[in-house]
């Protein structure tokens, strides 16, 4: 018996669809890293990018547990001298919903190219509207909501 490789041309890409209105940020973010890395395929393969594509919206409701609100900082750098930014999750969350979820999900997946090319099939808008309607995509399995 032997293993079959799916090749990059064989792939078949759906589209889902995930609201992520009182959902808990850690909780959704591996559930679309799941669905990015292709995980839930029968032909999964780590070294391949299998993985279908995720569209986010209501991104501005997302919840965080705890005291992550205030307690938790996200910090990046510009590479000059001074050039860390420290910004905490609750004036992200106001100023930038989409990269809360990106990032979150960006930490899941793999590093290196193949990381970046399943991060570029994740599509985060901050309301309910999105571009991509004449794709179809379908509602995403859901697990418990945040209480």
């Amino acid at each position: 018996m032997t293993t079959l490789m799916p090749k990059e041309e064989e792939v078949e890409r759906k589209w889902f669809l995930v609201d992520a209105s009182d959902r808990v940020l850690g909780r959704l973010a591996t559930q679309v890293a799941t669905v990015l890395r292709g995980k839930h395929k029968p032909q999964f393969s780590p070294h391949l990018d299998v993985g279908d594509h995720v569209v986010v919206i209501n991104a501005e409701k997302i919840h965080l547990t705890g005291r992550k609100l205030t307690d938790k900082i996200y910090r990046w750098h510009s590479g000059y001298i001074g050039g860390l930014r420290e910004v905490s999750a609750e004036r992200m969350i106001k100023t930038h919903p989409e990269r809360v979820i990106e990032w979150a999900v960006q930490g899941m997946l793999p590093k290196g190219r193949l990381g970046r090319a399943m991060a570029k099939k994740l599509k985060v808008y901050k309301g309910a509207e999105h571009p991509h309607a004449a794709q179809k995509p379908e509602p995403l399995a859901t697990r418990a909501r945040a209480r």
